[in-house]
């Protein structure tokens, strides 16, 4: 191998860490909006009503939520890699158990097990790509929140294509393999000098985490990240019944739905940007964005209004994560890294996860468009208090 070759390869090997832990969010995203790219079909097999999966998916993101906050704290007294491979062993089992699929019972256990797994990735990831990339810490995230929204593109055109042919519950299975795979490379490649360096005699109390709450900037920053969750979940569970209910074919609008992810690319750019730029008056302007895009998915009708809308909402929407994951990792102190954004993400996807179950009461007694208006008003606030955020600034 030329001096050349092996620089370029000890370079790329530099990225185990990033390629290994996005791969991971890749496959919780997909298994997630796979789940619910399904709910047309769930609905027809097994006699559901629209309350019925939205509660569903909800306690899914509560399970998932409620992982947040013991995950990041156990990190933080046993390491990083311990705590991703036990949580994805753990959604792979839930991945194989939707592979049985049937009755709804089982289904219902095995989007418990995919919540309770993958609640414990992302605020442990984070907490590790912080501190394996720490110059580029926006960039990496963006990175990594990209590939995991692919997941959400692969989901909707997957699930049509094995409906088609091997079926649903074939893909869950494939997915399961997948996890397991995914954590033998992550035991086997993360360098260990990459793990956290660990006493064991570090405390799970939870005072040392609600002081972090005294800052009063850093509360209304978390306020801006539950309004941004309550919106957003609320949102991705049901768009696909929506984007039908609004006349699109049921091929049309999953095309939709991956177009909703297939625009986080968007990540990387805003991920980087706000390395050099600034996270909150970067953060202000994204968000708008997405409440633009909610209204004008309101508003607007027909193929072209609602794909626009869909474009301009994922944009604003994904443009976002980077940004408040890189915010959070560099505002709480190193030493409560991991339970400090574990708590925060607890609160957000609690809120996040209540947000599917309100939608579908609301669409049951009234409309979608109803319900679709709650949102775009909780997306408006986040982005105001965005605003006041970045105008205070100092």
């Amino acid at each position: 191998m030329t001096a050349r070759a092996s620089g370029w390869w000890s370079r790329l090997g530099g990225y185990d860490t990033l390629g290994l832990a996005a791969g991971l969010w890749f496959l919780a995203k997909f298994l997630r909006y796979g789940i619910s790219a399904l709910f047309p079909q769930f609905q027809t097999a097994f006699g559901v009503s629209n309350a019925t999966l939205g509660a569903a998916f909800s306690a899914m993101m509560l399970l998932y939520s409620l992982l947040q906050f013991p995950s990041g704290a156990l990190s933080d007294r046993l390491g990083e890699v311990k705590i991703i491979a036990i949580g994805s062993l753990v959604a792979a089992l839930g991945a194989f158990v939707l592979g049985v699929g049937a009755p709804f019972a089982v289904v219902l256990v095995g989007m418990a097990l995919v919540g309770l797994g993958t609640g414990t990735h992302k605020t442990v990831a984070v907490e590790l790509l912080a501190r394996v990339y720490p110059a580029r810490v926006g960039r990496s995230l963006g990175i990594f929140d990209t590939i995991g929204a692919l997941g959400g593109v692969a989901a909707p055109a997957a699930v049509v294509l094995a409906t088609g042919t091997v079926g649903w519950r074939a893909l869950f299975a494939l997915g399961g393999v997948c996890g397991v795979a995914l954590v033998a490379g992550v035991l086997l490649r993360v360098p260990r000098r990459e793990r956290t360096d660990t006493d064991g005699e570090r405390s799970l109390a939870i005072r040392p985490y609600l002081v972090l709450f005294r800052d009063r900037r850093l509360a209304a920053f978390v306020v801006v990240t539950l309004c941004f969750g309550f919106a957003y979940n609320g949102l991705v569970a049901f768009l696909p019944l929506y984007l039908t209910q609004r006349g699109l074919a049921t091929g049309t609008a999953s095309l939709l739905y991956s177009l909703l992810f297939a625009v986080s690319v968007v990540q990387v750019l805003t991920g980087g940007l706000s390395d050099r730029l600034g996270r909150l008056p970067l953060a202000a302007v994204v968000l708008s964005v997405a409440t633009a895009g909610l209204v004008g998915l309101i508003g607007l009708g027909g193929l072209v209004g609602l794909g626009a809308a869909v474009v301009v909402l994922g944009l604003g929407g994904h443009g976002f994560r980077p940004i408040r994951a890189a915010h959070l990792s560099t505002t709480i102190p190193e030493e409560i890294a991991g339970g400090g954004l574990g708590l925060v993400r607890t609160l957000l996807m609690g809120v996040g996860a209540v947000a599917p179950a309100v939608v579908g009461v609301i669409a049951d007694v009234s409309d979608f468009r109803v319900a679709f208006s709650l949102l775009a008003v909780s997306m408006a606030a986040g982005a105001v208090v965005a605003v006041g955020l970045a105008v205070t600034e100092q």
